[in-house]
């Protein structure tokens, strides 16, 4: 804050000057803006699950989605709109209403859950999560 007098003489005349103010508010924004950014890219990817040992699923439908946001039901190519059609006929054929889900590395994990919430209103009763058979070795390493 600066006081300062009028020339024509008289009283005191108070001035603010916001502009370190403005600065310190500037600043603050950057920071937050740069962590923001890191803390919801760092955990915005899922890791998909390693397995040493996995089994088969035979009955089911699969839905595949690839890192280029392609959508496959049971290895045919579905747009997004019409996900909950496919999946509820593919779901009237089979007996076990399983949905399993086969994703990418790089599948974010909001559409990982559009995806299942999209299977759940389509009749699935229950879900898997497809797993890569790996080796003692290999899980641990992915822990870390």
């Amino acid at each position: 804050m600066a006081v300062s007098g009028p020339s024509s003489g008289g009283g005191v005349f108070w001035q603010i000057n916001i502009t370190p103010l403005t600065d310190i508010f500037l600043v603050l924004l950057i920071i937050f803006m740069i962590t923001a950014s890191i803390s919801v890219e760092s955990a915005a990817h899922v890791g998909l699950p390693l397995a040493e040992n996995t089994s088969p699923e035979k009955r089911g439908v699969v839905v595949t989605y690839t890192a280029e946001h392609e959508i496959f039901v049971n290895s045919k190519d579905i747009p997004a709109s019409e996900l909950q059609g496919a999946l509820r006929d593919a779901l009237a054929r089979i007996d076990p209403k399983v949905v399993i889900f086969q994703g990418d590395r790089k599948v974010l994990l909001g559409d990982m859950v559009k995806i299942l919430k999209v299977a759940k209103a389509a009749g699935a009763d229950q879900i898997a999560i497809a797993a890569k058979r790996a080796s003692v070795d290999e899980i641990e390493r992915s822990l870390r």
